[in-house]
This record gives structure tokens, C-alpha cells and sequence, in this order.
């Protein structure tokens, strides 16, 4: 995380003042089917935890509420609340715990089978939720944390599997206590009682924080004191650590080592500190995708790593990152996964200025659809609380938000790079293709693409994922007419 400049805030606030009439306009452009008022189970099949640690799992189903949850099969150690559908406990040995899950309402009921992992890895699935950056920046502050909580459940996006509420820079205090321990500053008073709120509602809470002296804001950084953080962030609750390399190049610089493994050291220091404690923390490693990290980052127990320097809400930003992404398939999996940066949709800003994004609506679809295609972390970037219906709808596609989620972790791979089109294939669990067109020209395309270059079978039938709708069947080739900028995300089998 860099800081934004003042001039490019001021630039980006008169600019979208004088276009935000493109959210007024945005509802004609939402593919999403509206929810069924029948219950059903949203999110992953399969969630990991460590023995030992304390376990909050909360069953995302959707529908007409009241909704009324059940389980079957649920290991002892464990206790389900019928009305929540939060699932907490411990469990002290290893293994692979298989349960159904059933929700009921008066319209009707739905099961599916879970899978709880206890071993050696977190992070099964990659981590979908709620970051505080780009939207509030440096001004973020305790209230605006909780009523985006409040706004994730209120808008239902609880329900189709998002959970985790990191806070990023500026909550740290000026200085450490006494004992060398790190306090929250004036902006929030009661930070404790912040994660034991986020808990009670099935959600998971998120800190930030530099192996340097400073956070890139300017703020206390763990360097020196790892160890005393983690545990206070135990303490604290909390679920998820951005580890983001800030100052630490200073340190990296005069220590005069510029080999691999003085570069990871900071982020082994950190790992070995979370190791310690009896709590799972997921580990989120932001050095830009320095130093290959993709190879590496699994190796010092990182859940996700960012491949990029940060995004910006345009399209040259998204098709900068997204040109990064194609070698690194090899590497991602369950446990660990290439991150090429939070979401920039809906209203977002930096700041206390916010703006609409300045993606079209088609340059949205492909940003989802991309990131979901490529197994990535998915952390909204925007002010829940005034997140538009097309907002709501890109981000409640449980067919397309299954692709992310989808148990085998498989990064999709660009398998046709045209002058002026893309085709990602992403292999799922059970044997069919996701598959996104991408089309990069400013005006639409026909575009017809052969089931052979992508290895397909001759006759394959097609589903469009945004619409939820059967195409048919398609023999030898599939023609589709792609908007600009944008996409066609289908599955076939």
C-alpha cells in the first residue's frame, strides 16, 4: 500500500463529482438474476483450522429469513446455533470432519455437504470479505468499521459467503506502552470489544501491520516486536494479518544483505511469531510481488500474496495487474494464493472524499469475473453502507463467486491471447471449465472460439454464470458478441 498523493484525491473527487450520474444508471446494466426467496447454502464446501484453535464458521445461506440451520454429523467440540448458523468449538485432533448442512425456511429447505479440515492449513478456499483502504485510507476509525460490518449483513452479503472485516493502516496508536505492547489510537477506543461484536455476528476481524519501524501511513510497525504483537493479537481476536513491507526496506537496505533469504526473513520472523499462537491467523504478505514471491510465499506459511503494486479504480490499472497474472497458475492452491489486489467497485476513495469507480459497468463485470477466475482473494475495497443494486449484484452471483470458492483452487490459465481478445480456462472440482472471454477492444466483438484450442470436447454444453441461464448446446465452436471491455463468463461440461 502506497500512499495516494493529494493532487490525484483532488483530481479524482472533481472528476467523479462531475460524472457520478453513471451510478444513477448503472441498475440497466445488472445480469444477476434477483434472490430466491427459498433458502440456500451459499459460500465453500470445505473450511480448514489447526488443531486446537478456536473454530468460527458461519453457514452462508441466503433466502427468506427467519432461516432455521441444522447439522448433521457434527464432530463433538463443536456447537451449532440453530439461528445464526454459527458453527464454533475446537477440535483437538486432525482429520477431515464430513457434515451435512441443511437451512429451512417456510418456503422450503436445502442441504450440501461440508468438509471441516483440521491439519496443517488455513485458508482452503481464498478469503472473501471487506478492506478498509480504498475506501477510508488513513481515516478510518472504529465506527466506520462497524457500520461496514453492519452494512456486509444488512445488504446480505453475509449470506453468500463474505466474512472477514480487515482494518487496515491508522488504527495504531503513536506510541507503544511501557511493556513494549501496541495499543489502537483515539480512533478506536475499544478495540477488543470491536472483535468480540464482529465474532458474535459469524464475522471475522482483520488487523494491518509492517515488518519495519513505520507503516507505510506512518504508524507503529512490528519490527523488533513480532512476537509481542502476535500475541496481542490474539488477544485481540483477531482472524487475519496484512504484513505489508513499508519501511522495512530500510532496514533491508542497511543491514546490506540483498539476498532471497534476507528478503523473506521479515516475513519468516512474522510467520514463526503466528506460529506461537493458539489462535489461526491468516497471513496476508503485501510486498508488490517483489522478489518472485509467488515462489516463496508459501514457504514462509503465507496464505495470499500480492503480485502487484497497488490498484487503482481504472482500466488501466486492471489491465496492467491482470497482464501479471497469467505465469503464476502454477502457483496458487488451497493454503496459498496469488493476490493481485483488493476490489475497486462501488464508491471507493481513499479518504473521506469517496467517488464512484471509474470502471464502466462492463469493465466491472470483467474485474469479477477475472479475479474469480483466478482464484483470487476477494476483499471489497467500497463503503458497504452505500453500495448501489448493481454493486450488490456483482457481488451476490453465487454462481461466479463458486468459481473462487471452488474446492480444487485451481488458477484459471490464459489459453488464447489475441491482438484484441483473451480466453481464461479455469479446471473445477468436478470436471467442468469455467471459461472467461475477455474483450479488450472500445467497441463490442463478435467473437467465435473453437472447443479444440482449448482443449474441450467437440459438443459442449454452455452455461452463461451472470445470468444464471442454459445457452444449449454448442458443437466445435461458441460464438458470443462481447461488449467493450467486457466479458463472457461461462461454464461448460
Amino acid at each position: 500500500m502506497r500512499i495516494v498523493s493529494s493532487f490525484l484525491m483532488i483530481f479524482f473527487v472533481c472528476f467523479f463529482e462531475s460524472g457520478k450520474a453513471q451510478s444513477d444508471t448503472l441498475d440497466k446494466y445488472i445480469l444477476t438474476p434477483s434472490p430466491s426467496f427459498k433458502p440456500h447454502i451459499n459460500g465453500a464446501a470445505i473450511f480448514g483450522a489447526r488443531p486446537g484453535s478456536p473454530i468460527l464458521y458461519k453457514v452462508a445461506a441466503s433466502g427468506q429469513k427467519p432461516i432455521h440451520y441444522s447439522v448433521k454429523r457434527l464432530p463433538a467440540g463443536l456447537s451449532l446455533n440453530e439461528n445464526t448458523g454459527i458453527i464454533s468449538g475446537v477440535l483437538n485432533k486432525k482429520g477431515s470432519y464430513r457434515m451435512e448442512l441443511t437451512v429451512t425456511n417456510s418456503l422450503g429447505k436445502n442441504s450440501r455437504s461440508f468438509t471441516l479440515k483440521i491439519g496443517d492449513q488455513l485458508a482452503l478456499t481464498p478469503a472473501m470479505g471487506w478492506n478498509s483502504w480504498n475506501c477510508w485510507g488513513l481515516s478510518v476509525n472504529e465506527d466506520k468499521v462497524k457500520e461496514s460490518a453492519q452494512a456486509l449483513i444488512d445488504k446480505g452479503l453475509v449470506d453468500h459467503g463474505w466474512t472477514y472485516i480487515n482494518i487496515d493502516d491508522g488504527w495504531e496508536a503513536a506510541n507503544r506502552n511501557a511493556d513494549g505492547t501496541i495499543s489502537p489510537n483515539e480512533k478506536f477506543p475499544d478495540i477488543k470489544s470491536l472483535s468480540d461484536w464482529l465474532h458474535s455476528q459469524g464475522l471475522k476481524f482483520g488487523i494491518y501491520s509492517s515488518p519495519g519501524t513505520r507503516t507505510c501511513g506512518g504508524f507503529l510497525g512490528s519490527y523488533k516486536h513480532e512476537m509481542q504483537d502476535a500475541t496481542t493479537y490474539t488477544n485481540w481476536g483477531v482472524d487475519y494479518l496484512k504484513y505489508d513491507w513499508c519501511s522495512y526496506d530500510s532496514v533491508y537496505k542497511a543491514e546490506g544483505d540483498t539476498s532471497l533469504a534476507a528478503f523473506k526473513k521479515p516475513y519468516e520472523v512474522m510467520r514463526n511469531a503466528l506460529r506461537q499462537q493458539n489462535r489461526d491467523i491468516y497471513y496476508s504478505l503485501c510486498q508488490y510481488g517483489w522478489r518472485d514471491v509467488w515462489k516463496w510465499g508459501a514457504e514462509v506459511e503465507g496464505n495470499s500474496w500480492r503480485t502487484t503494486g497497488d490498484i487503482e479504480d481504472n482500466w488501466e490499472s486492471l489491465k496492467a495487474i491482470w497482464s501479471r497474472q497469467t505465469p503464476l497458475y502454477p502457483y496458487a492452491g488451497p493454503g496459498h494464493w496469488n493476490d493481485p489486489d483488493m476490489l475497486i467497485v462501488g464508491k471507493v476513495g481513499w479518504g473521506d472524499q469517496l467517488h464512484q469507480t471509474g470502471l464502466t459497468a462492463d469493465e466491472q463485470y470483467t474485474h469479477i469475473s477475472l479475479w474469480c477466475l483466478l482464484s483470487a482473494p476477494l476483499l471489497i475495497g467500497c463503503d458497504i453502507s452505500k453500495m448501489d443494486k448493481f454493486t450488490v449484484s456483482l457481488l451476490t452471483n453465487d454462481e461466479v463467486l463458486a468459481l473462487d470458492q471452488d474446492i480444487a483452487g485451481n488458477q484459471a490459465q490464459q489459453k488464447i491471447n489475441g491482438k484484441d481478445y483473451q480466453v481464461w480456462v479455469k479446471k473445477l472440482s468436478d470436471g467442468k471449465h469455467a471459461i472467461g472471454i475477455f474483450n479488450l477492444l472500445d467497441n463490442k466483438k463478435e467473437l467465435s472460439i473453437n472447443w479444440d484450442d482449448l482443449g474441450l470436447s467437440k459438443t459442449e454444453h454452455v452455461r452463461d454464470l451472470w445470468r444464471q441461464k442454459d445457452l444449449g448446446k454448442f458443437k466445435n465452436k461458441f460464438d458470443v458478441n462481447v461488449d467493450p471491455h467486457g466479458v463472457s463468463l461461462i461454464k461448460v461440461f
